[in-house]
């Protein structure tokens, strides 16, 4: 096949096209449904990866990501902590301690997750959180009974630093003759954090010793490490590694993630997203089927010129690459178009808004905005397969003109 050849007549058809004026018309609009499915699927799809990126910060920041669980004390933790920052994806380990709890203030009263930590290996923990406000992990002593809250937990008891509240655990309860008592304590406000998620409404942090005064264990035990991972999404895979690698080690442990809690949440964002890109996806196939009408009107229009290509020799693979090459250029043209638009308009996005006055997440507030380069090149990639299918049947029909009946009358 001689490409050059194909590419050089289809090149010369494509220049003109405004012979056929209303095959013209359906090519403009051809391209034009190109352009407008590529630019919108670029501008959704990386809003939707800025949604997904935030909530994966502003929530898997805060809560365990990966844990690891034993039933006997792990007595040499600094060594597993160690072996465990040795795994690929892992930031850091650190021991922590968990319990259902109810908080109460002189005005409200809430349910929380109470975690226990070691203010000293949390500093990942803080780097992750956007703010810590009024208070850093160090104001968490042994024995003060200091508690941080989230800004909406702190809004809704209607507490500020230095007051108090009483924490009751779900664990260590003891039984009286009037029945179970849940065990209590009061712990001083020490600082309140925001995420800027739904987490600041049911998290709290203590210190590891008062977390485990109050649900009655033993002090000083490790049973329970959290894991940081350079990607949360991962937690998953890492979750066997972890295990095995405790096992050559004689130690029986379990792990949960994030999933158990907040996995719902991310699946149905995930859901949302693939479900848009899947809507945005048929304006291109729709254009795409513009592509074929516009072809089929130039087949019939030239079939007395392919009739003549064929006669001088033109070969049918050559008559099939005229017609794809057409097809593909108009393709090319809204692809490369609609790139540049959606990428522009992508990056340029909250200005735009807030320069006509439109502002989707309230005051002061941005929309995020994260392009994925891998993503762009699957739009790119699935763009051109679709496309260059739809140039297949009329270049086909193109290819089965036979001279001798086209010529007839001419």
């Amino acid at each position: 096949m001689n490409f050059a050849l194909s590419a050089h007549i289809g090149f010369r058809y494509w220049r003109a096209r405004k012979a056929n004026a209303f095959a013209s018309f359906i090519t403009f609009f051809a391209v034009s449904g190109i352009l407008l499915g590529v630019a919108a699927l670029i501008i959704v799809s990386s809003v939707m990866n800025g949604l997904e990126g935030q909530l994966k910060q502003r929530i898997l920041g805060a809560v365990p990501q990966l844990t690891v669980n034993s039933e006997q004390a792990l007595t040499h933790w600094h060594a597993n902590v160690a072996e465990l920052k040795t795994l690929p994806g892992v930031l850091a380990a650190t021991p922590s301690i968990a319990t259902q709890a109810m908080v109460q203030s002189p005005s409200n009263i809430s349910a929380i997750q109470v975690y226990g930590i070691y203010p000293e290996y949390e500093k990942v923990l803080e780097g992750k959180m956007q703010g810590v406000l009024n208070a850093h992990f160090s104001q968490l002593i042994p024995g003060k009974y200091r508690i941080i809250l989230g800004s909406e937990l702190a809004r809704r008891l209607d507490v500020s630093i230095g007051e108090k509240v009483r924490v009751l655990s779900a664990e260590g309860v003891v039984y009286s003759p009037f029945g179970p008592v849940p065990s209590q304590r009061k712990f001083v406000v020490a600082g309140i954090f925001e995420m800027g998620s739904q987490v600041d409404a049911s998290l709290a942090y203590v210190h590891y010793e008062d977390a485990q005064r109050l649900m009655r264990q033993p002090s000083g035990e490790i049973k329970h490490l959290r894991l940081y991972l350079a990607d949360p999404f991962n937690a998953e895979s890492l979750s066997s590694e972890v295990t095995n690698q405790f096992k050559r080690q004689g130690i029986e442990v379990t792990t949960s993630d994030w999933r158990d809690t907040y996995g719902h949440l991310f699946s149905a964002v995930k859901m949302e997203k693939n479900m848009m890109s899947l809507m945005l996806s048929l304006i291109i196939a729709v254009a795409a089927f513009n592509i074929v009408s516009a072809l089929v009107m130039m087949v019939v229009d030239k079939t007395t010129d392919v009739a003549v290509l064929k006669t001088q020799g033109l070969s049918t693979a050559n008559v099939m690459g005229i017609f794809i090459f057409q097809g593909s250029l108009n393709a090319i043209i809204g692809l490369v178009l609609g790139l540049i638009i959606g990428v522009g308009l992508t990056l340029n996005l909250n200005t735009m808004m807030n320069s006509v006055g439109i502002s989707i997440l309230g005051a002061g507030q941005s929309l995020p905005v994260q392009i994925e380069w891998s993503q762009m090149s699957w739009i790119v990639i699935g763009t051109l397969v679709i496309t260059f299918c739809a140039t297949l049947y009329p270049a086909f029909r193109a290819a089965k003109v036979q001279p001798a009946t086209a010529l007839r009358y001419e």
